[in-house]
């Protein structure tokens, strides 16, 4: 699509907060894990190669979904060890092995489809999560298996946190569970294998399980998932539209699909170049949403429409067509965080991240 050199609805992401984010993750945790930067999902939204691109210096590798993100950091220019987090489909395995990529895998079965593989294997134990891995009584037996393979590297052992962000007495007393295990696991195998566990909620809270790696995602793009600890980190994506209609309507009006909101007064209307097909998600409608304008607050009226969403400006007399509107991001002195933009939605920043559509260009500062 050609560009007419200007945009309806635009995302700037900001390198240097990028960069800083990881500095963060690094302070918490000290000189010796590696940091395994997670980029999977278009790096939650933010554009997975040049995300990459920035953490270049900062980053020991880089943890991605599937096969189809793992070549595409490749075909960006990403040459650092690249590690598929997730399960990979039986037609996948062989380009895997061929790419030099790193397979988690969950079970003995899995880990003989990659051998030969010159990056190895990351076998995950299932403590909690059930989303994939073997389960902890199985794991030792398996592990043995496994190491007495002549063709197959060990290269890490890890698990996943399921509530870290939300219960601290479970995520503690699973991460003293696992510390046993991985300690009858290298009493067994005798293989100079990684093990890594801790997400952005583990980096944060419970930095003293930090082993030999750690996998940093949501904090890299400045969203903590402990509020507590939001203070460190700064914001890298600001998601922005303009007024691209101003109106005028009496008391009595309704505003949008389902004529969900009536005007109590006169309003002056703005109609905004964003819906939710660029990423400003519908169910933000009639949960007292917020949009900058001028650097003041402005209310979403109604049910967001796929490529509009209208907001009261009564209160901004001076706004004007192509005005910038700040839907996540800061202005003058106001600032809206994508964990605002959840709460009010009614899910997870991470959906909001990796909700914002194509339409909406990538601005890299």
């Amino acid at each position: 699509m050609k560009s007419l050199g200007i945009d309806r609805c635009w995302a700037e992401v900001d390198r240097a907060a990028l960069r800083h984010n990881a500095r963060v993750a690094r302070e918490r945790v000290g000189p010796q894990p590696a940091l395994l930067a997670v980029v999977k999902a278009d790096g939650y939204g933010h554009g997975m190669v040049e995300v990459a691109r920035a953490l270049r210096e900062d980053a020991e590798l880089f943890g991605v979904a599937n096969l189809q993100e793992a070549l595409a950091l490749r075909e960006g220019g990403i040459s650092h060890p690249v590690l598929i987090l997730g399960p990979a489909l039986p037609e996948e395995r062989a380009a895997i092995k061929a790419g030099g990529f790193i397979a988690s895998v969950s079970s003995l079965a899995e880990a003989l489809a990659f051998e030969g593989s010159a990056a190895g294997i990351n076998f995950v134990i299932d403590t909690g999560m059930g989303r994939m891995g073997c389960a902890p009584d199985d794991a030792l037996a398996e592990l043995e298996k496994i190491a007495r393979l002549p063709n197959l590297t060990l290269h890490s052992v890890s698990t996943h946190l399921p509530v870290a962000d939300e219960d601290e007495a479970f995520s503690e007393m699973q991460l003293v569970q696992f510390d046993v295990l991985v300690r009858q696991i290298r009493a067994r195998v005798p293989t100079a294998f990684k093990v890594h566990l801790l997400l952005s909620a583990g980096i944060l809270g419970f930095a003293h399980h930090r082993y030999d790696i750690v996998r940093a995602g949501l904090m890299l793009y400045g969203s903590s998932p402990l509020l507590r600890e939001q203070k460190l980190l700064r914001p890298v994506l600001a998601l922005k539209a303009r007024v691209a209609l101003l109106r005028d309507l009496p008391a009595g009006r309704s505003v949008s699909y389902g004529r969900t909101f009536i005007t109590a007064r006169p309003t002056r209307v703005a109609t905004i170049s964003a819906g939710y097909a660029d990423g400003y998600p519908r169910s933000i409608s009639n949960r007292d949403g917020t949009v900058l304008i001028d650097g003041r607050r402005c209310p979403v009226l109604g049910r967001v429409t796929m490529d509009l969403s209208m907001v009261d400006v009564t209160a901004v007399p001076e706004a004007k067509l192509g005005d910038e509107v700040v839907l996540i991001g800061k202005q003058g002195a106001e600032e809206i965080l994508v964990a605002e933009v959840a709460e009010r939605a009614g899910t997870i920043a991470w959906e909001i991240f990796t909700g914002i559509g194509s339409r909406a260009r990538r601005v890299y500062l």
